[in-house]
């Protein structure tokens, strides 16, 4: 069996002891004598892989009682839509605007309202997190929209905006799990669960319970109100069976390594590795403002497109998966998710300074 280094953003690699896990299981799950690709999601068993789930990330986030967890499909995508669908009362809404994800919300957002784009990063192709310090929030606003983390440009929100008595609602897709979060802080956070949780076909919403109404826009379809899925604990129609059950591995698996604090050492640490490297190298360098560096997603350019082409084809055949550039960045991508182990940033980083002598 090989087994390659994947830097992908998305769908991204997943721990080797889930996949092990889940391939023990494939046949028959926990002596049911079926997979849980099989069996019915009103089953016991099911049910007992969903509950679990929850709790377990529960545990994982310190989520209160007072918020709900929903297991749905659509991706992060889907909710750019739900959002807006189930929180603009006012059909007026204010976004910040970092990148090519939350470019997509915006222009969703603006279906259903009036959309203000309160800061940008848009002028130096999103490098950058935009001053949050006096911010302007709009007086009708229903709600503040952020991307927390940058899949696409490798930026993170250190701080967060000020929103005062606004909802604070955050596209966590790319960054969830990998530290601690204060969830008290947000009134929705969702996740695509395709890059730190589980396989792709599951998204994760966490929602204040108070912002779970009938009190939606008209002609909103049932399947998009966050209050049919509430009321049904995730489970109205047949949800992503088993990619809740793959989710629900990596919680336990997160849980195991010693939860979100040491997950965030572990990914400082890995980012340090290849980011110390970048800032050495004459060769390669990152393309994100240091302050705004995410820990997830790490571009970086030679400078020469002829020399990105030729390092991405040679670390692919050194064993190097996906680690071609967003096109819109260009150059190079590394997705270091909590799944990528050390020895894969490490191998990397080995790899780019033999490149880089053999190509000065």
């Amino acid at each position: 069996m090989k087994r390659v280094f994947n830097f992908a953003a998305g769908p991204a690699v997943l721990p080797e002891e889930v996949l092990r896990e889940a391939g023990e299981e494939m046949l028959d799950y926990k002596d049911t004598g079926m997979s849980v690709m099989e069996m019915s999601h009103r089953s016991k068993a099911f049910e007992q892989i969903i509950q679990d789930a929850e709790k377990d990330l529960r545990d994982l986030m310190n989520i209160p009682d007072n918020y709900r967890v929903l297991f749905l499909q659509g991706g992060g995508s889907q909710q750019f839509a739900m959002i807006p669908m189930n929180l603009m009362k006012n059909k007026v809404a204010d976004y910040i605007k970092t990148g090519q994800w939350a470019k997509k919300a915006i222009a969703e957002g603006k279906i259903y309202g009036k959309v203000n784009v309160i800061a940008s990063s848009e002028d130096k192709t999103f490098t950058y997190i935009p001053d949050l310090k006096n911010l302007k929030i709009s007086e009708d606003a229903d709600y503040v929209y952020i991307c927390h983390n940058n899949t696409i440009y490798g930026t993170k929100y250190n701080e967060l905006p000020e929103t005062g008595d606004k909802i604070l609602v955050a596209d966590m897709s790319s960054d969830i799990l990998s530290e601690p979060v204060d969830v008290t802080k947000y009134g929705l956070i969702f996740a695509g669960a395709q890059k730190n949780i589980g396989p792709a076909g599951v998204v994760v919403v966490i929602i204040r319970e108070d912002l779970i109404t009938d009190d939606v826009l008209p002609g909103t379809p049932t399947m998009l109100k966050y209050k049919t899925h509430a009321d049904n604990d995730s489970l109205y129609n047949t949800p992503p069976a088993y990619g809740i059950y793959i989710c629900g591995k990596v919680f336990k698996w997160v849980k195991k390594l010693g939860g979100l604090e040491a997950m965030k050492k572990r990914n400082e640490e890995k980012a340090a590795i290849l980011y110390d490297y970048l800032d050495a190298s004459k060769m390669f360098k990152g393309t994100v403002v240091k302050k705004d560096r995410s820990l997830m997603n790490v571009p970086f350019v030679t400078g020469s497109e002829e020399l990105d082409a030729k390092f991405v084809k040679e670390a692919k055949a050194a064993g190097f998966e996906n680690l071609k550039g967003h096109r819109t960045v260009g150059g190079m991508r590394a997705s270091i998710y909590n799944a990528m182990p050390m020895d894969g940033v490490k191998a990397l980083v080995e790899f780019m300074k033999k490149f880089e002598v053999e190509n000065q």
